[in-house]
């Protein structure tokens, strides 16, 4: 077994890390912040200034995929999570009566949490684990690199220190140095992908009255205009976030900041009306975030490995907007992979293309449908209006999944990364649902919930 040496603790990183040494591996994971999690959940996720994570205290969604790895390589981590308060919802709860259960619904579950769980109960795993070594306060500034065709990773520098490793594992996100280490130390460039999504968050928590652990078992979904969106993430012990989303270019932007502005802006739409009605604390100021974007980073080109002896898992390799939640899953799914094959000499050529075949065969189809669904959004809230055609038939599937559990399923298993859009769209079975449902409907329009222009600017001029 080897030395693996992982960039960054966050959850690529720690979940890298612990997977890794429950196959048998030596770790040692080298963290910027000087801390690890344990002032408590509110106290951390609340007061604690993570510059290096900035969407740390924004909403995540513990997707299906995710929880699968969880439950099956590291249960106790689970089993942890439940009892810190994260809580469990099956997407086919929507209805009051369950539709009749087929094979693939046990992983139609997604996770009610804040980030700050996740972390918490890897980090207390991870500390209990002989194999890894966790170097707070210790953060690289560069790589070891031994020349050759292609070069070779053999370690980290942490100042004027260094360590060797048989692989070092990049987990310190689309902002970490890697990419300038390697260029600086003679390597090529990666092979980079981007795309902007024009899209900006505006987050505000709160926490449910009298010990209250859920909200309305309904009015859950993202709903959108053609201008703006709303969505609720239920999280655990009580807390929830309300998400308001617009285009960056939209002069109504700035005023969302206003806690009075933001509240009366999401009650215009069903799921911000509906959780915010119930007399909920306010935990937060509104907490905004933009600029973001879907990148790319392959560190593998048309000639082959730009190095070996280092593979990037978590946002390193696939940074996605937060539009449908599957960071998390697409993280530790890169984590286990590495884990699952670290023993077939990591600091191979032939490792390093094999990795790379699987992350193009398993996480890249995920990151184009992230881009094409970004744009569409973007689209809509820059021109403020709808397109004809596909536009409203994919409008249509999404509502007509509210009234029709087959329907739900398929978009459940898009949203949990069980099956790919055309494979679970393409089925006859909903094809057909969905043409009756729009048939039903010949004045259907898409993305009519929540206000109105004027409405809205009324708002936000407030």
């Amino acid at each position: 077994m080897g030395h693996f040496l992982v960039i960054g603790g966050g959850i690529g990183g720690l979940g890298a890390a612990l997977l890794a040494a429950r196959r048998g591996h030596t770790v040692e994971v080298f963290e910027r912040d000087g801390r690890a999690p344990g002032a408590g959940l509110d106290a951390d996720f609340f007061g604690w200034r993570r510059p290096g994570v900035p969407q740390a205290n924004q909403p995540h969604a513990l997707l299906g995929a995710a929880r699968a790895v969880l439950r099956a390589e590291l249960p106790d981590v689970y089993a942890d999570m439940l009892r810190r308060g994260a809580r469990e919802r099956h997407e086919l709860d929507w209805f009051e009566e369950r539709p009749p259960t087929r094979p693939g619904d046990e992983d139609l579950v997604m996770i009610q949490a804040r980030r700050i769980v996740l972390e918490s109960a890897l980090t207390a795993a991870l500390h209990a684990e002989p194999r890894v070594l966790v170097r707070y306060g210790e953060p690289v500034t560069g790589l070891d690199v031994r020349p050759g065709d292609p070069p070779r990773v053999t370690g980290v520098r942490t100042g004027s220190e260094v360590y060797e490793g048989e692989l070092v594992i990049d987990a310190a996100g689309r902002r970490g140095g890697t990419e300038r280490w390697l260029t600086e130390a003679g390597c090529r460039p990666p092979a980079v992908e981007r795309h902007r999504t024009g899209l900006a968050y505006f987050c505000r928590w709160y926490r449910l009255p009298d010990g209250r652990l859920d909200g309305p078992v309904r009015p859950w979904a993202v709903t959108g205009g053609t201008f703006a969106g709303c969505a609720v993430f239920p999280a655990d012990n009580g807390v929830f976030a309300v998400n308001l989303f617009v285009h960056t270019d939209d002069p109504t932007r700035g005023a969302l900041r206003d806690p009075a502005v933001f509240e009366a802006a999401a009650r215009t739409f069903p799921p911000g009306a509906a959780w915010l009605d119930l007399g909920a604390d306010a935990l937060s100021e509104v907490l905004a975030t933009a600029s973001l974007d879907n990148r790319w980073s392959a560190l593998y080109d048309e000639r082959g490995p730009i190095a070996t002896g280092i593979v990037p898992v978590g946002d390193a390799i696939t940074h996605t907007n937060p539009t449908i939640g599957q960071g998390m899953s697409l993280a530790l799914w890169a984590a286990q992979w590495v884990a699952h094959h670290g023993h077939e000499a990591p600091a191979s050529a032939e490792f390093t293309a094999a990795y790379h075949a699987w992350a193009l065969r398993t996480l890249k189809p995920w990151f184009d449908f992230q881009v094409v669904a970004d744009a569409a959004i973007g689209d809509r809230f820059a021109t403020r209006t709808s397109r004809a055609g596909i536009a409203r038939e994919v409008a249509a599937l999404f509502d007509c999944a509210l009234d029709d559990p087959e329907v739900m399923r398929a978009r459940a298993r898009v949203r949990h990364l069980a099956a790919s859009p055309a494979q679970a769209y393409g089925a006859g079975e909903v094809q057909e649902r969905v043409g009756a449902w729009l048939a039903a409907r010949p004045g259907y329009t898409p993305h009519a919930a929540g206000p109105d222009r004027r409405e809205w600017e009324k708002i936000t001029a407030s």
